[in-house]
């Protein structure tokens, strides 16, 4: 049975909207980072139990506002971030052929697994912390798996430029 969004949504949105104000200190980020969390939900709703709903939002919430943390720290996205971002939200027809045919390129040589970790990874905005454990890895085990991708689309962004 598929989680009730719109009502855990009215229900802890404001537990979730404070626990982001306390980690962000900024309320653009906050809300954003709020925001982001009800999607996630959306996107996870048939995956997840209605157990503990304050819990795994709070969980939810404290981890995509660790990571906005990490990545600012880190300044701008990761090059390789940016490609797979751009490929991802391609619209035109003709562009959406020719980013299918560097996905093709980029995995062509890898398990279904690796492609799972890194839809994961680069596009659901998962850590990889939260990757190994889907999955069931060690953390080093997901990097060692994310280090050919990296090194492919590097290969992809020179050849297309």
């Amino acid at each position: 049975m598929a989680i009730d969004v719109e009502m855990y949504y009215r229900k802890y949105g404001p537990l979730v909207l404070r626990r982001c104000r306390r980690l962000l200190k900024d309320e653009e980020l906050a809300v954003d980072a709020m925001q982001d969390t009800f999607v996630r939900l959306l996107r996870y709703q048939h995956r997840l139990r209605g157990d503990a709903p304050s819990t795994l939002l709070f969980r939810m919430a404290t981890n995509l506002c660790l990571n906005k943390i990490r990545s600012t720290k880190r300044g701008a996205a990761s090059p390789d971030t940016e490609l797979i971002e751009r490929i991802a939200s391609i619209e035109e027809p003709e562009s959406q052929l020719m980013a299918r045919s560097a996905l093709v390129r980029l995995f062509v040589k890898e398990r279904v697994s690796t492609r799972e970790i890194a839809v994961m990874h680069y596009l659901d905005g998962m850590t990889l912390e939260e990757v190994a454990k889907r999955v069931e890895m060690s953390v080093s085990g997901v990097r060692k798996r994310l280090r050919p991708l990296r090194s492919q689309l590097n290969k992809i962004e020179g050849a297309g430029r």
